[in-house]
């Protein structure tokens, strides 16, 4: 079975789940939707792939002939002794000229192919982008959702803090605890109020961080799902090395510079091109001729080798980016499996911890009430159980994001991977439009010049 299907199977139920909380912005999938849709550094790196479209649009243009007209009018300055000076009669001609390249060893075509490669890779990098785009959002999302947790857990600490110093009072005015014990609980609800200050301040902040990474201000935010691996870490390590992105961008930039050396190599070879010019005078006199050059370097001060070298560098370059993006890949994918583990079983860890921590922290309430504990043990059970739910609040963030950081790492974190309820880029609609060079009044130019117009 392929990878693909491996995956599109394996996904079916994170798909589901995803697609069925688009209808609410209050959802993960209705958040990374908006984020796909807002998104201006989409909207970047669309033009910038675009710009890479135009290239290859360029690069076919200049296999055509070139047409370009030229009128010239002349008047000659002519010296006369009786005068001083005097100035001819001005003559006006124009002229046509075309020009061809009948012969370039290669280079024209082979430019189209490295500028075709370029576009692929421009593809791949706006993957990436997406890629980026979506785990921030997630994370955003995830942060406003733990943000507004922990100010939940500071002001229900505030109010039990409140209940044990307005507890310790009594006991004091009727002599059971000392003056210290009342000291105690009133310093512990200073502190409490104090970390409440700040909760409610990181609060905030999550909800601004969600606000740029998203596209709008967070409302009430669902649960969000723990996304399904949809194969084991062997397999992902494999898929991953085939199919990131990032892999995919350098595979394509190994070809067009692999392309680009062989241009290099070209250079030295003779050209071959056409010109044919056809003017007239102000009488109508017509005139043409047609020119056929063979031309090629015989010394270039060294320029041609240093271009040669210089190409087989940045191909060398390539291909040892392509093998070290392999190794960072791979280690990647194993990292976040292992990181989606430890969460894991943290999350698990935390939960225990919360549940002994809740019935140490309720014995040692009702034994204060009888007099065998002490509020410095009451003040104590409550922070450890204040504690531990704070560390499952975060452990269950973690494990949520660890899991979507391992689709990442696959190069599975997309808009189509992922079934958002979105109209998804078509990257091949513009450069279908473009490729073949059309000209301004074609209806290929007013189609262009109507996408353009939206994108404004």
């Amino acid at each position: 079975m392929s990878f693909r299907k491996t995956f599109a199977s394996a996904t079916t139920a994170l798909a589901l789940i995803l697609a069925a909380q688009t209808a609410s912005a209050e959802s993960l999938g209705g958040a990374l939707a908006a984020a796909y849709n807002n998104s201006g550094l989409l909207e970047k790196n669309r033009a910038v792939l675009r710009a890479a479209d135009e290239d290859v649009a360029q690069a076919v243009a200049a296999l055509r002939p070139t047409i370009t007209w030229a009128i010239k009018s002349t008047s000659t300055w002519v010296p006369n002794r009786s005068a001083g000076q005097d100035w001819s009669d001005p003559t006006v001609e124009g002229a046509l000229r075309l020009t061809q390249s009948l012969f370039d060893s290669g280079i024209g075509r082979m430019t189209v192919e490295a500028k075709k490669e370029a576009v692929l890779a421009s593809r791949q990098a706006l993957l990436s982008v997406e890629q980026e785009v979506l785990i921030d959002a997630i994370s955003a999302y995830l942060d406003v959702r733990s943000t507004a947790e922990f100010t939940s857990l500071r002001e229900s600490n505030v109010r039990v803090l409140t209940q044990e110093l307005r507890a310790a009072q009594d006991r004091f005015d009727v002599g059971e605890v000392t003056r210290t014990d009342v000291s105690l609980a009133e310093a512990a609800l200073a502190s409490a109020r104090s970390l409440l200050a700040v909760a409610q301040g990181n609060q905030v902040n999550a909800r601004e961080t969600y606000r740029v990474a998203v596209g709008q201000v967070p409302t009430s935010l669902d649960a969000a799902p723990v996304a399904r691996l949809p194969m084991d870490q062997a397999s992902a390590v494999a898929y991953a090395l085939q199919n990131h992105p990032s892999i995919v961008q350098l595979q394509h930039t190994v070809r067009a510079q692999e392309l680009a050396a062989d241009m290099s190599n070209r250079a030295t070879r003779p050209t071959l091109d056409l010109t044919a010019l056809t003017g007239a005078d102000e009488d109508l006199n017509y005139a043409g001729q047609v020119e056929l050059s063979l031309s090629g370097p015989i010394y270039s001060g060294g320029l041609i080798a240093s271009r040669q070298r210089a190409a087989q560098a940045n191909l060398d370059e390539y291909r040892a980016a392509l093998h070290q993006a392999s190794l960072s890949i791979e280690q990647a994918v194993i990292s976040a499996y292992a990181q989606y583990q430890v969460a894991v079983a943290a999350s698990e860890a935390y939960q225990q911890q919360v549940n002994a921590a809740q019935l140490a922290f309720d014995g040692v309430r009702e034994e204060a009430n009888a007099g065998s504990r002490t509020t410095i043990d009451v003040l104590n059970a409550e922070q450890d159980l204040l504690d531990a739910r704070a560390n499952l609040v975060d452990a269950q963030s973690t494990v949520v994001l660890a899991s979507y950081a391992v689709l990442s790492t696959m190069g599975l974190l997309t808009a189509e991977s992922l079934n958002l309820d979105v109209t998804l880029y078509d990257v091949e609609a513009y450069y279908n439009l473009v490729a073949k060079a059309p000209v301004a009044l074609s209806p290929q130019g007013a189609a262009l010049d109507r996408i353009l117009g939206q994108q404004d």
